[in-house]
């Protein structure tokens, strides 16, 4: 019996350990966590400011700088820049120059990526634009990282970011090295990277070939822009006459697996850099300015929302710039969406013009298939010399990677980028071609240097039609449409870009116009140079007073310059169209209200295509026809609350899959994207097409009602398994989530309580792949996770600039301590959109932290 009260008191010992310490790990959790937060109130003393410069904060963080010279505007721009979010411009540096195993260490993931970014040498091409870009460019340049410099001098790791502190534990860490103007220059390579276009398909194809040995059928799976349905940007009457003829239609005989190895080999080794913008369907962007004359104000609006992928922090960093007298020398007033690491503002809007940025889709990389005799590369029946180099990659804690990096005259040779890659291939070739086996190089136009550094600063001075033609011809890549509108009430579009010009080859044993590989001992394949700026499409004031720019064709068919194929399909585009001639023509004037109401449009185009057919099918099963049944009466709005949209998901998966998986190689299954409703489009009324077929059931042929049946019943017992048995239960929302995730702390491979305080909490979405509200999913991945979604939102009010609104993606801030590391993100799945202050008064009326940064 004595023992009892001992064993008790023990207990509560015990207890009071195990209470204080995880007290005391929550507290030192909390230090850790909030030990980098920047001050953000009071004065700072900063060397090399030559003025005070004053740094206000609104209610979400974001900070409007105002200087008195430009050079402290931007130095006082990478000071706060550094404050928030050091640790996401030093990955992407390290990602962007080849370095990342040196920050993560022996990571094979790491080390594949940095193999092919040294490769393609994006930091010696960003080194070579130094020379290239403008004086003032590099004077902006180096300010900033004096700024980032300023603000890490004296500072330990672990008092610039928690990351660090957690990636310490891991491997051996110096502290960050000084920022280099360069590193900003490398960033917009990544953006190229992640927003080249055409790349995907041309490997599609090339790779499908021998699946289905038959090019017309190949073909199938890459339409032609519906424009009988869905619009162009522009009109044909906006236009000059076309300066490129369209490519000969040629056949294509492909009868050796070797060269589909070696375009594998190239595909995988190109997929190992991460995407820090997001690639591939999903990402794209809406965009479109409307004309005074159907505006509430009598002033134009603009709206962009870019789609890219989603992270944590999110892609962009809001900020105002603000000379505090705007002259010659200090010309800058401006706000919107930066990116950190790189100065000035990328989308946003000035005292006299609003801009927004969507993905061309213009054809800027090419494939050639390459016959090297060892040290040498035919060319025209002679050779010539490979250039050779030799990169080392350093790797934290582990080994240094030698790396041997071999170019021709139209890439690198992206082929042996991973160890497991195939020495060459087997190419189709004429008679009489140098040998059968060769390997692959890639031509891009973003490894040649070029002036995009100095078009962010000319399109944040820009004040009309001709000034925003003027920075678009310094915008080399990644190819753009750009519309823009300005306060005195004019509206426009601008294509900007390098696209290179491809010759029509005659009787060439493959298509010369970029969508399939092409042979590079024949310099008749080679680039002829590139589209004038003059002749890139553009408009100014069109007709029907608005222009709408959602990664759709640009110009008609036949048509303006030939910039390649790698648009989306128009679905998002046309609806966008399609409300806004409606309300046009209702005479009910557009304001900021509908504009944002029409971003977050949930009208689904897969129900419009598909729901009706689905309807069709008899079904004898009254537990599969359940699912069925919540298409009758369906509104055909993917709402996050919506039974039909989940069930009409899941069978979009399944039909793509029942219909494509036996055709396609592994890898390279369909994503479900606007080229795969076109496809499907195209499909559903050809019955007995073989695409239906099942070509696994030997004896058997599918069409498509017995397909559409089994996708039908799939996704009944998949969302039986996943939701519950009642369809009406069902909620899109439960499966497809907005989960941004940390880049370096955020996978599965880290303590589950590092996953928890560094990704934010998922929320549910409606919207989709192709509809307006752009939260793509990926269809071959087995998952209705989001995977690309608008990554902001903005609307601009060209008569009240202080009436326009915006919103990111998670927040302000980088570091996951803070409380703007994510608190839009609930605001932006509703669709909400928060004031944006832009002059001097309604800024200073929102501040509600004031810094003062002194010399």
């Amino acid at each position: 019996m004595p023992r009892r009260p001992r064993l008790r008191t023990a207990l509560v010992v015990v207890a009071s350990l195990v209470l204080l310490a995880l007290v005391a790990v929550t507290l030192l959790g909390a230090f850790v966590l909030r030990r980098p937060l920047p001050q953000v109130s009071g004065e700072i003393a900063v060397e090399g400011l030559s003025a005070p410069v004053e740094v206000t904060r609104d209610a979400q963080g974001v900070p409007t700088v105002a200087a008195a010279t430009a050079e402290d505007l931007f130095m006082a721009q990478g000071y706060v820049a550094a404050q928030d979010r050091f640790f996401e411009m030093d990955y992407r540096r390290h990602v962007t120059s080849g370095r990342l195993a040196e920050l993560v260490g022996d990571e094979p993931d790491a080390i594949a990526a940095d193999k092919v970014v040294r490769t393609l040498g994006w930091r010696r091409v960003a080194e070579q634009e130094w020379d290239l870009v403008g004086e003032d460019t590099r004077r902006y340049l180096q300010a900033y990282a004096d700024g980032v410099n300023a603000y890490l001098a004296g500072r330990d790791p672990g008092e610039i970011a928690v990351e660090y502190t957690v990636l310490g534990l891991q491997v051996p860490l110096e502290s960050p090295e000084p920022w280099d103007p360069v590193d900003s220059l490398a960033w917009l390579k990544a953006m190229a990277w992640d927003l080249r276009s055409n790349y995907d398909a041309e490997l599609d194809r090339a790779l499908t070939y021998p699946v289905v040995e038959d090019v017309g059928r190949v073909e199938e799976l890459f339409p032609a822009y519906p424009q009988d349905r869905h619009a162009t940007i522009l009109d044909a009457a906006d236009l000059t006459p076309a300066t490129v003829a369209p490519a000969a239609d040629v056949a294509l005989d492909i009868d050796d697996a070797d060269l589909q190895d070696a375009l594998a080999s190239a595909d995988r080794a190109l997929a190992a850099v991460p995407e820090l913008l997001g690639e591939g369907e999903g990402t794209g962007s809406n965009s479109w300015v409307v004309a005074g004359e159907h505006t509430a104000s009598g002033s134009p609006l603009l709206a962009n929302d870019p789609h890219l992928g989603i992270s944590a922090p999110g892609i962009w960093s809001q900020v105002g710039l603000r000379c505090t007298e705007v002259t010659d020398a200090c010309p800058f007033d401006v706000s919107g969406f930066s990116m950190a690491g790189l100065p000035g503002v990328v989308i946003g809007h000035n005292a006299e013009l609003a801009w927004g940025l969507t993905n061309m889709g213009a054809d800027v990389t090419d494939f050639f298939l390459e016959r090297v005799e060892g040290d040498q590369v035919r060319v025209d029946g002679v050779t010539e010399p490979l250039t050779v180099r030799t990169e080392t990659i350093e790797v934290a804690g582990g080994d240094p990677v030698e790396l041997t990096v071999r170019s021709t005259r139209h890439g690198p040779i992206v082929s042996e980028v991973l160890t497991d890659v195939a020495d060459a291939g087997q190419a189709p070739v004429p008679d009489g071609a140098p040998g059968n086996r060769f390997e692959v190089a890639l031509s891009w136009t973003a490894l040649e240097p070029g002036s995009t550094g100095d078009a962010i600063f000319a399109m944040m001075t820009a004040g009309d039609a001709t000034e925003i033609a003027a920075a678009a011809a310094l915008f080399d890549v990644p190819a753009q449409n750009i519309v823009f509108a300005t306060v005195d009430g004019h509206i426009g579009y601008q294509a900007p870009g390098r696209v290179p010009v491809r010759a029509d080859v005659p009787g060439s044993p493959v298509p010369s116009d970029g969508t399939w590989p092409r042979p590079g001992w024949d310099s008749r394949y080679d680039w002829q140079g590139y589209v004038e700026d003059a002749a890139m499409p553009r408009a100014l004031d069109p007709a029907e007073g608005f222009v709408v720019a959602a990664n759709q064709q640009v110009t008609p068919g036949g048509t303006g310059p030939r910039l390649g194929d790698g648009t989306d399909y128009g679905y998002r585009s046309q609806r966008i169209r399609d409300l806004l001639t409606e309300q046009i023509a209702a005479g009910e004037p557009v304001d900021v209200a509908t504009t944002q109401a029409l971003q977050v449009d949930q009208q689904d185009p897969y129900a419009r295509v598909l729901a009706p057919v689905l309807l069709e099918v008899e079904l004898d099963d009254a537990f599969d026809a359940g699912g069925q049944e919540l298409l009758r009466d369906w509104d055909q709005v993917a709402s996050a609350d919506s039974p039909a949209a989940a069930y009409l998901a899941a069978v979009w998966a399944e039909l793509l899959e029942q219909t494509f998986a036996d055709d396609l190689p592994d890898g390279h299954e369909p994503t479900g994207g606007s080229r795969w409703l076109e496809v499907v489009t195209r499909l559903l009324d050809q019955p007995t097409s073989p695409w239906w077929d099942d070509r696994s059931t030997p004896g058997v042929v599918e069409g498509r009602d017995e397909i559409l049946s089994r996708a039908m019943a799939e996704a009944r017992l998949e969302l039986t398994a996943q939701i519950g048995s009642r369809p009406a239960d069902w909620r899109w929302g439960l499966l497809h989530q907005a989960a941004p995730a940390h880049p370096v702390l955020g996978g599965e491979q880290v303590p589950a309580a590092v996953r928890w305080f560094t990704n934010p909490r998922p929320q549910q979405v409606g919207g989709g792949s192709s509809i307006v509200d752009a939260t793509a999913w990926d269809a071959s991945s087995g998952s209705y996770t989001v995977t690309a979604a608008p990554s902001m939102r903005m609307v601009v009010d060209l008569g009240d600039l202080d009436a326009s609104t915006w919103v990111a993606l998670t927040g302000t801030s980088g570091h996951p301590g803070s409380q703007h590391y994510d608190d839009q993100l609930p605001r932006w799945a509703r669709g909400e959109q928060l004031a944006w202050p832009f002059t001097a008064a309604a800024v200073d009326a929102a501040a509600e932290h004031r810094l003062t940064l002194t010399p």
